[in-house]
């Protein structure tokens, strides 16, 4: 493309090599018929100084000009403007269920769990532009944080938001929370509808029990992904809050009931995963980001505009003059 402007046929660029054969031999056969003639002396001929002669040779490089833009004008150069248009299917309808008891403050993730999983999360939520996201908080209790919407400023800001605190009751109700989450997305028309339900303990709190909550979410045709966040063994884990109202940290035994998440993973079609790390937590949102994609068509529509008859014009045009010239002023020269 050379200033917007596209070759239909630019295999035909190849016949130029024909001007470089051309040149060369005209300048054979201009040799062989410039006649010689040798006398002993120019006296008693006039000599002219007529620059005609010298000129004749415009009469070829008109032809090859002329070659060259016909050449130029097979080529089919034509300017294609493209216009585009994005057709997104309904999208997918999601959940995150983040765990917000205090063992969330664990800092076997840098700077802890909760923070951690705030980093991982904001980035996911920033890849699903197409998409509807909601949050949902729960400890010894659960609730709503974010219903399911489209703006991303929103979901942000009350991610950004979450933080451990004492008005929800604590413990860890993991059934309470899957079930809150169910019920924001039952109603949802989306083409596909996701849980992400993260946790770091066992189910110890509330009065829904997870595996009759999972039931409800295969009624709804929701799919759970589970998470089970926190190292492999001791977690440096807040045990009890001082008169100043900081935290006394101590190491604890990690707690996961990996058996439940996977059963309720399974139950619902979804996958269950285990993050010991930063880095295994960010691997795995890629994952569900890979593995739950919005269809989004981009359909392409082009117009194009033949620019090849300038060319043909041209060359009809220094073929005329190559024709005039012959046969008026340079035909006693020929």
């Amino acid at each position: 493309m050379i200033d917007g402007i596209q070759f239909l046929n630019k295999q035909l660029f190849w016949l130029l090599l024909v001007i470089p054969i051309a040149i060369v031999w005209y300048f054979f056969k201009h040799k062989q018929e410039t006649p010689e003639l040798k006398i002993s002396s120019l006296k008693g001929f006039k000599i002219t100084n007529s620059v005609l002669p010298k000129l004749k040779h415009l009469l070829f490089a008109l032809r090859l000009l002329a070659i060259t833009a016909i050449i130029i004008a097979l080529a089919r150069p034509q300017t294609i403007d493209v216009s585009t248009k994005t057709k997104t299917t309904r999208g997918i309808d999601i959940i995150m269920a983040i765990d917000v008891s205090a063992s969330m403050l664990a800092k076997d993730l840098r700077p802890n769990r909760l923070e951690a999983l705030k980093n991982v999360a904001k980035e996911f939520i920033l890849d699903r532009p197409n998409d509807r996201i909601g949050l949902v908080e729960y400890a010894g209790e659960s609730y709503t944080k974010t219903p399911i919407t489209s703006d991303k400023s929103i979901v942000l800001s009350s991610l950004k938001s979450i933080k451990f605190n004492t008005v929800i009751a604590q413990g860890t109700a993991i059934g309470m929370g899957l079930a809150t989450s169910v019920n924001r997305l039952k109603d949802s028309k989306a083409k596909s509808k996701i849980i992400i339900l993260l946790t770091d303990g066992e189910n110890n709190a509330g009065f829904i029990d997870p595996r009759t909550a999972s039931e409800l979410a295969v009624e709804y045709g929701i799919k759970t992904y589970t998470i089970g966040l926190g190292s492999n063994g001791l977690a440096l884990s807040p045990i009890g809050i001082r008169p100043d109202g900081s935290f006394q940290y101590q190491k604890v035994q990690v707690k996961i009931d990996e058996d439940l998440l996977k059963d309720i993973a399974k139950t619902t079609g979804g996958k269950y995963f285990r993050a010991n790390n930063n880095r295994k937590l960010k691997d795995i949102y890629e994952e569900i980001d890979k593995l739950e994609k919005t269809d989004v068509e981009e359909f392409k529509f082009y117009n194009s505009e033949e620019k090849y008859r300038p060319w043909v014009i041209l060359a009809g045009i220094l073929l005329l003059i190559e024709v005039l010239l012959r046969f008026s002023l340079f035909k006693s020269f020929i």
